[in-house]
């Protein structure tokens, strides 16, 4: 006999207005076991492959996701095996070529806050917290949380979150720049919606192209990086959007171009 088939943890729903949601449902803390990873992983790539207009990452009222799953921890063999998983799925992440948003109604602990540090945009609770508890078990993190928190707070405020292990709460957050918007608990996905509704309707391919230049130009030098932003400059011309954008502004002036996403 087959195995039988895992559970849904991880749904995806494509919205009438070009947004897609990604919703963890992994009672009761929405840890980020393997198979969460897995079916995390899937539905990036299939966002990357058919990409909609933006990208909500989102959890539970409670939890927007825990660490790893601690009853798969056991020794540097398997933390080979998880750590190259929470790469590959948080990159694939990453790598979506749309705008993405994490809607942070609760906890964001270990894997979880690096689930958030790799969407482009972080909305959160006014009850929200984050950290990166890794090194109250005695270990570090392994899904990013060294590289992309540091890039993104800087590397004395990461060093004091992954040292620690102390959990900041939502205002915290927002000082240091962990977390881009913080509203009411009830209002946290509907913002998120909002502001990823507001970019699908616009130019995704030129954000996508904008996204790569910026996150990939980063991770080298400056010539390098400005080597890239010529290349993806030249390749959006390519594209009916731009011919649409620049034919608006020629008729009309800026802003008032009806893109189609092409």
């Amino acid at each position: 006999m087959s195995d039988p088939p895992s559970p849904a943890l991880v749904a995806t729903e494509r919205r009438d207005d070009g947004v897609a949601v990604v919703t963890l449902d992994n009672p009761k803390v929405n840890a980020l076991s393997t198979e969460v990873l897995r079916q995390v992983l899937g539905a990036a790539e299939a966002l990357t492959e058919d990409p909609p207009g933006a990208v909500v990452f989102t959890g539970g009222s409670r939890v927007f996701a825990a660490g790893a799953d601690i009853d798969e921890f056991a020794g540097p063999d398997e933390a080979r095996v998880i750590g190259d998983l929470f790469q590959r799925t948080l990159g694939a992440v990453a790598d979506i070529p749309r705008a993405t948003f994490a809607a942070i109604e609760g906890f964001a602990l270990g894997g979880g806050c690096e689930l958030a540090l790799a969407c482009d945009f972080r909305i959160a609770s006014e009850r929200a917290k984050l950290g990166q508890p890794e090194m109250l078990l005695g270990i570090i993190p392994g899904g990013g949380g060294t590289q992309r928190l540091a890039r993104l707070v800087g590397p004395a405020r990461a060093k004091d979150l992954v040292f620690t292990g102390r959990q900041v709460d939502a205002a915290e957050a927002l000082a240091m720049g962990l977390v881009d918007e913080v509203v009411a608990p009830e209002a946290v996905l509907d913002r998120a919606l909002e502001r990823a509704g507001k970019l699908a309707r616009g130019a995704v391919v030129a954000q996508g192209l904008a996204k790569r230049a910026i996150d990939r130009g980063l991770d080298i030098t400056l010539g390098g990086g400005l080597d890239l932003e010529q290349q993806l400059f030249a390749q959006v011309f390519e594209t009916d959007d731009a011919r649409i954008g620049v034919e608006s502004f020629r008729e009309h002036g800026p802003g008032k171009a009806r893109f189609t996403g092409r």
